[in-house]
């Protein structure tokens, strides 16, 4: 069983997407390959054409402790739901008193709103909120709570 994975991201504006995203997570741009000064230098060392320099971006946790993200550019749209998503959890759990759990939401879905994402629902289990449903610039859903 593999000890270290990553997580990928097919996309139409890498850097734009990771950008937000590093917002969202609190990652930061990933630093270039062990050996390598800059991005730039690893991609004309493996000889990749330099016109498609601009069709990755990656960020890792500053810590080094949760995985790293890819994100490609593909030629298709996002035509689909996502099967999988992520889920920002900042309200420091259901235990917590709503009057102190939905101010941390609803201060994080702020931010991201200004940064591109856009509100999609907000979940009221029996009239009260729960989590808010958005989705990134580029469509793809996820949860913060």
């Amino acid at each position: 069983m593999s000890e270290q994975w990553s997580l990928t991201v097919d996309c139409a504006s890498p850097r734009e997407l990771a950008a937000f995203w590093c917002l969202a997570l609190g990652y930061v741009p990933a630093a270039p390959p062990r050996g390598f000064a800059t991005w730039e230098a690893w991609q004309a060392h493996f000889k990749v054409p330099e016109d498609e320099w601009d069709d990755g971006a990656f960020i890792e946790d500053p810590d080094g402790i949760r995985p790293g993200i890819s994100f490609l550019k593909v030629p298709e749209p996002k035509a689909v739901k996502n099967r999988m998503h992520f889920d920002i959890h900042v309200g420091g759990g259901r235990h917590e008193p709503l009057g102190v759990r939905w101010p941390r939401v609803q201060a994080t879905v702020d931010k991201l709103v200004a940064a591109g994402g856009t509100v999609l629902r907000v979940d009221e289990p029996d009239g009260t909120p729960d989590h808010v449903t958005m989705a990134d610039p580029e469509g793809n859903e996820f949860d913060v709570l």
